[in-house]
C-alpha cells in the first residue's frame, strides 16, 4: 500500500512531462521548420555564389569571401551608420514624448478613453498611406510644410532630396509614426504603479514636477528601458518608410542595413553577398539585445 503511493507520484509526473512533450512537439516542429531551418539555408547561401543557369539555381562555394567583402563595402558602413542614428535619435525622442503624454494621461481623470484614441491614431494608419501623405506634405514644389514656412517668411526646402535634411525628416515621419507605441506602453506602466507611493508624495507637499523627478522617474525605469530596448530593435528593422520616402537616397543619405540587403538581394541579384550581409546583421541585434538586456539587469539590481 505505501509502496503503491510512493510510485504514483513518480508515475503522474512522468505521464505530465510526456503530455507536455507531446503537446508542445507540434509547435516545436513549426518553429523549427519556420526558423531555424530557414536560418541554417541563409548560412549555407553565405558561403556560397549563387548563380542562374536554365532557370535553376547554381551554387559554387567561395567560403568566407563575401564576409571578408563586408568590411570594404562602403555603402553598408554608411548603412550602418545611418541606422545607427535613426534608431537611436528617433527612439530616444520617441520615448521621452511617449513619457510625457503617458504621465500626462495618467493625470486626467476625464476624457481619458478620448485621448488616449486620439493618441493612437497615427500607430493605426497603413505604412503605405503614411508614405504617401508624408511624401505630398515634405514635396518641395507643392508641400504642406514648405507651405507653412513660406507664411512665416521662410524659404521651401527639399526636405526628402536634400543630403542635409533627408534622414532627420524620415525620422520625423517615424517619431509621428511610432510616438503612440511607446505612449501604450509607458501609460501601461503608469497605471499599474502602486497609487500610496504617489499619495504620500502628494501629502507631503510634493509639487508635480518633484513627485515626477523623485518619485515617478525612479518607479518608472524598467518600464522605460524596455519600451526603449524593444523599440530600438523594431526600428533596426526601418524599411518602408525610408523605401516609400527616398528609396536609399540622396545618394546613401538615408541608406539603412534593411535596405541595402534589399538592394543586393532584388535589385542587384547577389544572393550569397546579400545571405552574408542578413547573417551579419542578425549577428550584430543579437549582441546588442545581449548587451541592452545585460545592462538594464545590471541595473536593477540593487546596490
Amino acid at each position: 500500500m505505501s509502496a503503491t503511493t510512493q510510485i504514483a507520484p513518480g508515475l503522474r509526473d512522468r505521464a505530465e512531462v510526456r503530455w507536455r512533450a507531446a503537446a508542445l512537439s507540434p509547435a516545436l516542429a513549426v518553429f523549427v521548420f519556420m526558423s531555424i531551418l530557414p536560418m541554417l539555408n541563409l548560412l549555407a547561401m553565405s558561403v556560397h555564389e549563387i548563380g542562374w543557369v536554365g532557370g535553376h539555381s547554381v551554387w559554387r562555394y567561395v567560403g568566407a569571401m563575401h564576409y571578408r567583402r563586408l568590411a570594404e563595402d562602403t555603402l553598408l558602413h554608411a548603412g550602418i551608420w545611418n541606422t545607427l542614428v535613426f534608431a537611436v535619435g528617433g527612439v530616444s525622442i520617441q520615448v521621452v514624448l511617449g513619457f510625457f503624454l503617458a504621465w500626462a494621461v495618467s493625470r486626467i481623470r476625464t476624457g481619458r478613453l478620448l485621448y488616449r484614441t486620439v493618441f493612437i491614431l497615427p500607430i493605426l494608419v497603413p505604412g503605405i498611406l503614411i508614405g504617401a501623405i508624408w511624401k505630398l506634405m515634405l514635396n518641395f514644389d507643392f508641400g504642406l510644410v514648405n507651405g507653412v514656412l513660406e507664411v512665416f517668411g521662410g524659404y521651401p526646402v527639399d526636405w526628402l532630396g536634400t543630403r542635409a535634411y533627408a534622414l532627420a525628416a524620415v525620422i520625423v515621419v517615424d517619431i509621428w509614426h511610432w510616438t503612440p507605441f511607446c505612449f501604450l506602453l509607458l501609460l501601461a506602466g503608469f497605471e499599474s504603479l502602486p497609487q500610496d507611493v504617489q499619495e504620500a508624495a502628494r501629502v507631503d507637499g510634493a509639487s508635480a514636477w518633484t513627485e515626477l523627478r523623485y518619485v515617478l522617474v525612479p518607479m518608472m525605469m524598467p518600464v522605460i528601458a524596455v519600451t526603449f530596448l524593444f523599440r530600438f530593435v523594431t526600428s533596426l528593422k526601418v524599411f518602408d518608410e525610408i523605401y516609400l520616402l527616398t528609396a536609399g537616397g540622396p545618394g546613401s543619405a538615408t541608406e539603412v542595413l534593411s535596405y541595402t540587403i534589399y538592394r543586393t538581394f532584388f535589385a542587384q541579384d547577389r544572393m550569397g553577398y546579400g545571405s552574408a550581409m542578413s547573417v551579419a546583421t542578425l549577428f550584430g541585434i543579437s549582441l546588442l539585445i545581449v548587451v541592452g538586456m545585460s545592462a538594464a539587469k545590471r541595473r536593477g539590481r540593487p546596490a
